[in-house]
């Protein structure tokens, strides 16, 4: 509710289609008051480049009705879509995602991230980027948002475009980081998963389960193309009433909003970021992104003791597969538990290529 206060917002929703009044006869001027365009829309869809183009007639353009009713509905959802941005708050937002993910970045390379130290910034994270700065921009709306704009006005908006590559360069500089402590559902999750463990962050209090990653990332891939076909195919978007970034805009939830918002916190106590292994679309994109991050999880296994205290303490299956190297790598969001849970000092968020474990290092009968 703060949030909404400060900005002031428009609703995120891809607008409906209006109907386009075409008079071939009509001037580009009557055109466009008919149909509440301004001259600089006029000039995209007629690619006039004078002021006299204006009073031209349609027909004389020998563009066919059909194409113009399709350039003016593009463009009136362009223009919907901009009018809906506070373009103050948003390069705010991602000079202070800059900044905070430099600061986390910084700790995490010097091993000074601890249990108090990750409360703090998940936090932190939460109450700016969430709270204060509000659910837009988001790393999922650049993917959720795109495809349901496409799929349903075979629209691209440039802007969103440009945050989704910048939201990928963060991912592939350092593991998914942008996901770890920039964003402001994800740091909700794993702020609330957190509460439900031990003093040294290596245990739950109560029980909590590792979802195998082969069913997690199955139902995020089927949901990712069910939310897909149903915007290219029926003109729905399936997130509209169960996008939990509308916890940071509550005024636009519905029943069905927050009973489904409300089970994702009640899970993240007892599985780690639910929405974003289960749900998230950018959480696909970037899981694909982080195969070739530069900074990530990495072993020395010179002095690793094969103890599995890092994986034990991981909250997800994660560690156990950079550990092992023997499947499929899930998620990491580099949330640095495994390496305050190393009794040798093995692990670090270092760059460039993991190692692989030497030959039978975690062969169940080998002593250390």
């Amino acid at each position: 509710m703060l949030s909404s206060g400060i900005w002031q917002e428009k609703p995120e929703e891809v607008p409906a289609k209006t109907e386009i009044i075409i008079s071939m006869e009509d001037t580009v001027t009557d055109f466009g008051t008919k149909n509440g365009l301004s001259n600089p829309s006029l000039k995209d869809i007629f690619r006039i480049s004078s002021k006299d183009d204006l009073s031209r007639t349609l027909s004389s353009f020998n563009i066919p009705p059909e194409e113009i009713k399709y350039r003016t509905e593009k463009v009136m959802v362009l223009n919907a879509e901009n009018e809906s941005k506070n373009w103050f708050k948003i390069p705010l937002k991602f000079m202070l995602w800059f900044a905070a993910l430099a600061a986390a970045f910084i700790l995490l390379i010097r091993k000074k991230i601890n249990r108090k130290v990750r409360l703090i910034l998940y936090i932190s994270s939460v109450t700016v980027f969430g709270i204060i700065l509000g659910s837009d921009p988001s790393p999922m709306g650049t993917v959720k948002d795109a495809i349901v704009l496409y799929g349903i006005n075979r629209v691209v908006f440039p802007p969103r475009m440009i945050a989704f590559i910048v939201f990928m360069i963060l991912v592939i500089f350092a593991n998914k980081f942008i996901c770890s402590w920039g964003c402001q559902f994800g740091t909700l999750q794993d702020f609330i998963f957190r509460l439900n463990r031990n003093n040294r962050d290596t245990g739950a209090l109560t029980r909590q389960f590792k979802v195998p990653f082969i069913i997690s990332n199955t139902v995020r891939i089927l949901f990712l193309v069910l939310f897909t076909a149903a915007a290219f195919i029926w003109s729905i978007d399936l997130f509209h009433n169960i996008d939990p970034f509308k916890i940071f805009k509550p005024s636009v939830l519905n029943t069905m909003g927050i009973a489904f918002i409300a089970l994702l916190l009640i899970l993240s106590l007892f599985i780690y970021r639910p929405w974003c292994h289960f749900f998230c679309p950018f959480g696909l994109a970037g899981w694909l992104g982080e195969k070739i991050s530069i900074f990530k999880i990495k072993v020395n296994y010179d002095t690793c003791i094969a103890c599995s205290a890092c994986s034990k303490a991981c909250p997800s299956t994660v560690m156990e597969a950079i550990l092992k190297r023997d499947k499929i790598i899930p998620d990491c969001y580099s949330c640095g538990t495994c390496i305050n849970a190393c009794p040798t000092d093995s692990i670090s968020f270092a760059a460039w290529k993991r190692p692989m474990p030497p030959a039978g290092k975690f062969d169940k009968n080998k002593k250390v």
